[in-house]
Protein backbone atom coordinates (compact mmCIF):
# COMPACT_ATOMS: atom_id res chain seq x y z
CA UNK A 1 0.00 0.00 0.00
CA UNK A 2 1.54 3.00 -1.14
CA UNK A 3 1.50 6.26 1.16
CA UNK A 4 1.05 8.43 -1.14
CA UNK A 5 -2.69 6.84 -1.48
CA UNK A 6 -3.54 7.65 1.90
CA UNK A 7 -2.23 11.59 1.55
CA UNK A 8 -4.15 11.99 -1.68
CA UNK A 9 -7.61 10.26 -0.30
CA UNK A 10 -11.14 11.61 -1.34
CA UNK A 11 -13.26 13.79 0.57
CA UNK A 12 -14.37 12.08 3.78
CA UNK A 13 -18.36 11.06 4.63
CA UNK A 14 -19.86 13.45 7.40
CA UNK A 15 -20.04 10.52 10.55
CA UNK A 16 -22.47 12.88 12.82
CA UNK A 17 -25.55 11.29 14.08
CA UNK A 18 -24.91 7.85 15.27
CA UNK A 19 -25.99 6.88 18.17
CA UNK A 20 -23.95 6.60 21.54
CA UNK A 21 -24.51 3.03 22.43
CA UNK A 22 -22.19 0.88 20.23
CA UNK A 23 -23.72 -2.02 18.21
CA UNK A 24 -20.21 -4.11 18.16
CA UNK A 25 -17.40 -3.64 20.94
CA UNK A 26 -14.47 -5.80 21.82
CA UNK A 27 -12.54 -6.17 24.87
CA UNK A 28 -8.95 -7.22 25.31
CA UNK A 29 -9.61 -8.91 21.81
CA UNK A 30 -6.76 -11.64 21.90
CA UNK A 31 -5.84 -13.91 19.31
CA UNK A 32 -2.56 -16.14 19.45
CA UNK A 33 -0.95 -18.84 17.10
CA UNK A 34 1.69 -20.59 18.90
CA UNK A 35 3.60 -17.86 20.45
CA UNK A 36 2.73 -14.97 17.95
CA UNK A 37 -0.04 -12.71 19.11
CA UNK A 38 -2.01 -12.07 16.25
CA UNK A 39 -4.21 -9.79 17.64
CA UNK A 40 -3.14 -8.29 21.35
CA UNK A 41 -5.77 -6.24 23.67
CA UNK A 42 -8.01 -4.67 21.09
CA UNK A 43 -10.46 -2.60 22.43
CA UNK A 44 -12.97 -1.69 19.44
CA UNK A 45 -15.90 -0.06 19.01
CA UNK A 46 -18.21 0.93 16.59
CA UNK A 47 -21.60 3.26 17.25
CA UNK A 48 -24.61 2.04 15.25
CA UNK A 49 -25.03 3.30 11.73
CA UNK A 50 -21.12 4.11 11.69
CA UNK A 51 -19.37 3.03 8.63
CA UNK A 52 -16.04 2.18 9.63
CA UNK A 53 -12.63 0.96 8.14
CA UNK A 54 -9.84 -1.20 9.47
CA UNK A 55 -6.68 -0.82 7.89
CA UNK A 56 -3.14 -1.63 7.99
CA UNK A 57 -0.14 -2.96 6.08
CA UNK A 58 -0.51 -7.13 5.74
CA UNK A 59 -0.29 -8.58 8.36
CA UNK A 60 -1.61 -6.06 10.61
CA UNK A 61 -3.97 -8.29 11.94
CA UNK A 62 -7.32 -7.22 10.37
CA UNK A 63 -8.29 -10.67 8.47
CA UNK A 64 -7.66 -12.00 12.19
CA UNK A 65 -9.95 -9.49 13.67
CA UNK A 66 -12.91 -10.03 10.89
CA UNK A 67 -12.51 -13.89 11.39
CA UNK A 68 -13.12 -13.36 15.00
CA UNK A 69 -16.32 -11.46 14.58
CA UNK A 70 -17.90 -13.64 12.50
CA UNK A 71 -16.90 -16.86 14.29
CA UNK A 72 -14.34 -18.11 11.86
CA UNK A 73 -11.67 -17.98 14.43
CA UNK A 74 -12.51 -18.39 18.20
CA UNK A 75 -10.08 -15.61 20.27
CA UNK A 76 -7.58 -16.79 22.58
CA UNK A 77 -9.00 -13.91 25.00
CA UNK A 78 -11.03 -10.97 25.59
CA UNK A 79 -14.62 -10.42 24.49
CA UNK A 80 -16.75 -9.77 21.90
CA UNK A 81 -19.84 -8.19 22.50
CA UNK A 82 -22.73 -7.33 19.70
CA UNK A 83 -26.20 -5.63 20.46
CA UNK A 84 -25.45 -5.93 23.97
CA UNK A 85 -24.99 -9.82 24.16
CA UNK A 86 -21.59 -11.51 24.55
CA UNK A 87 -21.11 -13.55 21.50
CA UNK A 88 -17.78 -14.64 21.96
CA UNK A 89 -16.66 -17.70 20.70
CA UNK A 90 -20.34 -18.53 18.98
CA UNK A 91 -19.87 -20.54 15.62
CA UNK A 92 -20.14 -18.70 12.43
CA UNK A 93 -23.91 -19.61 11.56
CA UNK A 94 -24.57 -18.57 15.00
CA UNK A 95 -23.20 -15.33 14.83
CA UNK A 96 -24.94 -14.79 11.64
CA UNK A 97 -28.39 -15.50 13.40
CA UNK A 98 -27.23 -12.67 15.62
CA UNK A 99 -26.91 -10.46 12.80
CA UNK A 100 -23.52 -9.98 11.56
CA UNK A 101 -22.90 -10.99 8.14
CA UNK A 102 -19.67 -10.49 5.90
CA UNK A 103 -18.60 -10.53 2.53
CA UNK A 104 -14.92 -12.26 1.58
CA UNK A 105 -11.87 -11.08 -0.02
CA UNK A 106 -12.18 -14.16 -2.47
CA UNK A 107 -15.80 -14.49 -4.26
CA UNK A 108 -17.98 -16.80 -2.23
CA UNK A 109 -20.81 -17.51 -4.24
CA UNK A 110 -22.52 -20.83 -6.11
CA UNK A 111 -21.58 -20.35 -10.06
CA UNK A 112 -23.97 -22.99 -10.80
CA UNK A 113 -26.90 -21.17 -9.37
CA UNK A 114 -28.13 -18.26 -10.36
CA UNK A 115 -28.31 -14.85 -9.19
CA UNK A 116 -31.60 -15.15 -7.30
CA UNK A 117 -30.88 -18.65 -5.98
CA UNK A 118 -28.12 -17.56 -4.08
CA UNK A 119 -29.97 -14.79 -2.33
CA UNK A 120 -32.91 -16.88 -2.20
CA UNK A 121 -30.62 -19.65 -0.17
CA UNK A 122 -29.41 -17.11 2.02
CA UNK A 123 -32.91 -15.17 2.81
CA UNK A 124 -34.52 -19.26 3.59
CA UNK A 125 -31.62 -19.68 5.83
CA UNK A 126 -33.15 -16.71 8.09
CA UNK A 127 -36.57 -16.90 7.91
CA UNK A 128 -37.28 -20.19 7.75
CA UNK A 129 -35.87 -24.38 8.75
CA UNK A 130 -34.27 -25.84 6.35
CA UNK A 131 -37.42 -28.11 4.78
CA UNK A 132 -36.62 -31.01 2.22
CA UNK A 133 -40.52 -31.29 1.45
CA UNK A 134 -41.90 -28.04 0.43
CA UNK A 135 -40.43 -26.10 -2.66
CA UNK A 136 -38.91 -22.74 -2.53
CA UNK A 137 -42.02 -21.15 -4.15
CA UNK A 138 -44.21 -21.94 -1.11
CA UNK A 139 -42.66 -19.53 0.46
CA UNK A 140 -43.36 -16.56 -1.05
CA UNK A 141 -41.55 -13.58 1.73
CA UNK A 142 -38.24 -15.83 0.77
CA UNK A 143 -39.03 -14.97 -3.11
CA UNK A 144 -39.85 -11.28 -2.34
CA UNK A 145 -36.66 -10.85 0.33
CA UNK A 146 -34.38 -12.42 -2.51
CA UNK A 147 -35.86 -9.93 -4.94
CA UNK A 148 -35.14 -6.44 -2.86
CA UNK A 149 -32.01 -7.75 -1.79
CA UNK A 150 -30.82 -8.24 -5.84
CA UNK A 151 -32.86 -4.76 -6.40
CA UNK A 152 -30.75 -3.14 -3.41
CA UNK A 153 -27.36 -4.51 -5.91
CA UNK A 154 -28.35 -3.36 -9.04
CA UNK A 155 -28.76 -6.92 -10.13
CA UNK A 156 -32.50 -7.74 -10.53
CA UNK A 157 -32.03 -7.80 -14.05
CA UNK A 158 -30.00 -10.73 -14.06
CA UNK A 159 -31.83 -12.84 -11.08
CA UNK A 160 -32.09 -15.61 -13.59
CA UNK A 161 -28.49 -15.54 -14.83
CA UNK A 162 -25.93 -17.87 -13.71
CA UNK A 163 -23.85 -16.97 -11.17
CA UNK A 164 -20.58 -17.72 -13.06
CA UNK A 165 -21.91 -15.72 -15.97
CA UNK A 166 -21.86 -12.10 -13.94
CA UNK A 167 -18.74 -9.74 -14.49
CA UNK A 168 -16.28 -9.99 -11.56
CA UNK A 169 -18.33 -6.77 -9.98
CA UNK A 170 -21.37 -8.11 -10.55
CA UNK A 171 -20.38 -11.61 -8.61
CA UNK A 172 -18.66 -9.14 -5.89
CA UNK A 173 -22.02 -7.26 -5.76
CA UNK A 174 -23.89 -10.21 -5.56
CA UNK A 175 -21.97 -11.23 -2.43
CA UNK A 176 -23.06 -8.46 -0.87
CA UNK A 177 -27.05 -8.99 -1.73
CA UNK A 178 -25.93 -12.60 -0.39
CA UNK A 179 -25.17 -11.04 2.73
CA UNK A 180 -28.07 -8.44 2.47
CA UNK A 181 -30.82 -11.09 2.31
CA UNK A 182 -30.13 -12.51 6.08
CA UNK A 183 -31.19 -8.90 7.23
CA UNK A 184 -27.86 -8.26 9.15
CA UNK A 185 -27.29 -5.54 11.92
CA UNK A 186 -23.47 -5.52 10.82
CA UNK A 187 -22.52 -5.88 7.93
CA UNK A 188 -18.84 -6.70 7.33
CA UNK A 189 -17.06 -5.98 3.92
CA UNK A 190 -13.49 -8.01 3.12
CA UNK A 191 -11.73 -6.35 0.20
CA UNK A 192 -14.70 -5.13 -1.30
CA UNK A 193 -13.36 -3.41 -4.28
CA UNK A 194 -10.41 -5.93 -4.72
CA UNK A 195 -9.98 -7.20 -8.42
CA UNK A 196 -12.13 -4.50 -10.09
CA UNK A 197 -12.09 -1.83 -12.35
CA UNK A 198 -12.26 1.85 -11.99
CA UNK A 199 -15.69 1.90 -13.25
CA UNK A 200 -16.66 -1.30 -10.74
CA UNK A 201 -14.98 0.48 -8.19
CA UNK A 202 -17.05 3.71 -8.40
CA UNK A 203 -20.29 1.35 -8.96
CA UNK A 204 -19.51 -0.57 -5.36
CA UNK A 205 -18.62 2.66 -3.58
CA UNK A 206 -21.97 3.81 -4.69
CA UNK A 207 -24.11 0.71 -3.65
CA UNK A 208 -22.07 1.00 -0.35
CA UNK A 209 -23.14 4.76 -0.08
CA UNK A 210 -26.76 3.39 -0.28
CA UNK A 211 -26.73 0.46 1.76
CA UNK A 212 -24.95 2.38 4.65
CA UNK A 213 -28.51 4.27 5.06
CA UNK A 214 -29.82 1.42 7.06
CA UNK A 215 -26.78 -0.42 8.17
CA UNK A 216 -23.66 -0.31 10.08
CA UNK A 217 -20.65 -1.24 8.35
CA UNK A 218 -17.31 -2.31 9.18
CA UNK A 219 -14.67 -2.33 5.92
CA UNK A 220 -11.62 -3.53 5.33
CA UNK A 221 -10.27 -2.46 2.32
CA UNK A 222 -6.71 -1.28 1.19
CA UNK A 223 -7.46 1.17 -1.54
CA UNK A 224 -7.73 4.32 0.42
CA UNK A 225 -9.29 6.20 -1.91
CA UNK A 226 -12.24 4.17 -1.34
CA UNK A 227 -11.57 4.38 2.81
CA UNK A 228 -11.17 8.26 2.57
CA UNK A 229 -14.73 8.34 0.72
CA UNK A 230 -16.79 5.89 2.33
CA UNK A 231 -15.66 5.92 5.98
CA UNK A 232 -16.96 7.75 9.25
CA UNK A 233 -14.28 6.60 11.17
CA UNK A 234 -10.92 4.79 10.51
CA UNK A 235 -8.93 1.85 12.96
CA UNK A 236 -5.17 1.48 11.90
CA UNK A 237 -4.23 -1.76 12.92
CA UNK A 238 -0.48 -2.43 13.05
CA UNK A 239 1.11 -5.81 14.49
CA UNK A 240 -2.02 -6.70 16.27
CA UNK A 241 -2.89 -3.57 18.12
CA UNK A 242 -4.68 -0.24 17.03
CA UNK A 243 -1.78 1.78 16.28
CA UNK A 244 -4.61 5.24 15.75
CA UNK A 245 -8.01 5.71 15.35
CA UNK A 246 -10.21 8.93 14.48
CA UNK A 247 -11.84 10.95 11.17
CA UNK A 248 -10.40 10.26 7.99
CA UNK A 249 -8.83 13.91 8.30
CA UNK A 250 -7.04 12.35 11.25
CA UNK A 251 -5.47 9.71 10.30
CA UNK A 252 -4.46 11.39 7.01
CA UNK A 253 -2.67 14.05 9.64
CA UNK A 254 -1.14 11.23 11.94
CA UNK A 255 2.30 11.08 11.97
CA UNK A 256 2.35 7.42 13.36
CA UNK A 257 0.30 6.08 10.87
CA UNK A 258 2.27 7.46 7.96
CA UNK A 259 5.48 6.59 9.37
CA UNK A 260 3.68 2.93 9.45
CA UNK A 261 2.52 3.17 5.56
CA UNK A 262 5.73 5.20 4.36
CA UNK A 263 8.05 1.64 5.86
CA UNK A 264 5.90 -0.84 3.95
Amino acid sequence: MRAEALLDGGSPVDGGGAASTPLLKTEMLTVRFGGLAALSEVNFQVAREEVRAVIGPNGAGKSTFFNCLTGVLRPSGGRIIFNGEDITGLRSNLISQKGIARSYQITNILPNATALENVRIAAQSRRHAWNMVSHHSAFADINARAEAALQSVGLLGKAGELAANLSHGEQRNLEIGIALATEPKLLCLDEPTAGMSAAETNETKELIRRIAKDLTILIVEHDMEVVMELCDRITVLHYGQILAEGTPEEIQANPKVLEVYLKT
